[in-house]
């Protein structure tokens, strides 16, 4: 199809797209889309959906795949984001098989003076308190108690199972209680220690 051989196009009138100006339209048009994502208290996004709503925002196409080019937006996103003072909203999108942001993820924290997370659980949850933080500043309607830190649905689920399996109890499976994730300091999205002082930035954060 001429489509698929273009590549990059706009929608309006078919004419071809430079793959760095796609780029910035996607930018611009992801930030609004996980604005809105982060006003759903506990809300995330897969990577697919994202890519396929800022290309229906933009009327930019691709017929190139996601997976080869969403990291690149999300990667603007992660900068523009620092430079306006906000959350890190990528911390919203998810992959579709396992719930989890993935290792591009790393962007948040390079962006932030922050080193790399190299064990995967303890991004997701470095990951699920920047979520709380989105929800927090851009006006989701949370609980009483100014809400929790989660990790994505799907990601929880497999975790529970890892648990019953772990335990071998039909029960955990089925109603696994939450657990009260770690105090995070609300800056760095770190884990503060017994004495609640952030070994990053030296905050102190009260019971």
């Amino acid at each position: 199809m001429a489509q698929q051989q273009r590549g990059y196009w706009r929608d309006a009138d078919g004419s071809a797209v430079a793959v760095s100006q796609a780029h910035i339209v996607w930018t611009r048009a992801a930030y609004p889309a996980l604005v809105d994502v982060a006003g759903r208290y506990h809300a995330v996004i897969t990577y697919a959906e994202l890519a396929e709503a800022v290309q229906q925002a933009s009327g930019v196409r691709t017929s190139v795949n996601q997976r080869h080019w969403i990291g690149k937006v999300l990667a603007l996103v992660v900068r523009e984001a620092h430079r306006r003072g906000d959350p890190p909203l990528t911390a919203l999108v998810v992959h579709a098989t396992d719930g989890m942001v993935g290792a591009g993820y790393q962007d948040v924290l390079e962006v932030a003076g922050q080193p790399p997370i190299l064990d995967e659980m303890d991004r997701e949850q470095h990951a699920a308190a920047a979520r709380l933080a989105c929800y927090r500043h851009f006006g989701a309607d949370l609980p009483a108690d100014g809400g929790i830190p989660a990790l994505a649905p799907r990601l929880t689920t497999a975790v529970t199972r890892r648990k019953a399996a772990a335990t071998g109890t039909r029960a955990a499976a089925t109603a696994a209680p939450a657990e009260r994730p770690p105090a995070i300091c609300p800056t760095c999205f770190l884990q503060l220690p017994a004495t609640r002082v952030c070994d990053s930035c030296g905050e102190t954060i009260p019971l």
